[in-house]
């Protein structure tokens, strides 16, 4: 088994992954931050639409990506117009899917976060003169931090294991949109089983330290 073989997925898949990780997690953050604090007609029907990638099917999730993305589509002009070909099976296409299917994980993650900060401390930041965006910053956030890095992590490991919406705008080109989850289904369907299997204790190990982070950080906001 070639080490470079074995590593391009892997590195492939922690460079999307990260991409669309931070990305995921600036919006969800400001996201958040405005679904827990305002009040407004049609929110419950807004964050239902927010969360909905999280149970939709991931076939069902690449296909209306297909349609949003695709030389039809006003991005898809935009995009082709900018760097003179389509998006679709690019790297930039690997790391939307990534972001789509993460973002209602980790949304809700830290979501969950800022409401738990006490409302009073923020209210008493405002008495004292301070700005929505420096009670934001200065006190929303830093006692929410927890769970802010639980929801990046918990993103992270989501986005790391798509498949399905993946492989439909991104395919499976090695070097460029090769993923970790793609590579395995390439090799097994190949017969290819040591190859298949390296890469599964690889994802699995990933996914362990990512999960363990998480529930470490958890296990000291409880104590």
């Amino acid at each position: 088994m070639s080490w470079n073989l074995f590593m391009e997925p892997i590195g492939l898949s922690i460079q999307i992954t990260v991409a669309a990780s931070v990305l995921v997690f600036a919006a969800s953050l400001l996201i958040a931050w405005r679904m827990a604090k305002t009040r407004f007609f049609g929110k419950s029907i807004l964050e239902t639409i927010l969360l909905l990638p999280l149970v939709l099917p991931p076939t069902v999730v690449g296909f209306i990506l297909l349609v949003v993305l695709g030389r039809r589509s006003w991005i898809g002009k935009a995009y082709e117009a900018l760097f003179g070909g389509p998006i679709l099976f690019t790297w930039e296409s690997a790391v939307i899917a990534a972001a789509v299917v993460a973002f209602p994980l980790a949304y809700r993650t830290i979501k969950t976060g800022i409401q738990g900060v006490d409302s009073e401390l923020e209210n008493a930041a405002r008495a004292m003169g301070a700005s929505e965006w420096q009670v934001f910053r200065y006190v929303t956030v830093p006692l929410s931090a927890r769970s802010l890095t639980s929801g990046y992590i918990l993103g992270f490991c989501r986005g790391l294991g798509e498949f399905g919406a993946t492989l439909m705008v991104a395919g499976n080109i090695p070097g460029r949109t090769q993923t970790i989850p793609t590579a395995i289904y390439v090799a097994s369907d190949g017969g290819s089983m040591t190859m298949a299997w390296a890469w599964i204790i690889a994802m699995i190990l990933l996914s362990f330290l990512m999960l363990l982070a998480v529930n470490r950080i958890s296990k000291d906001e409880r104590e």
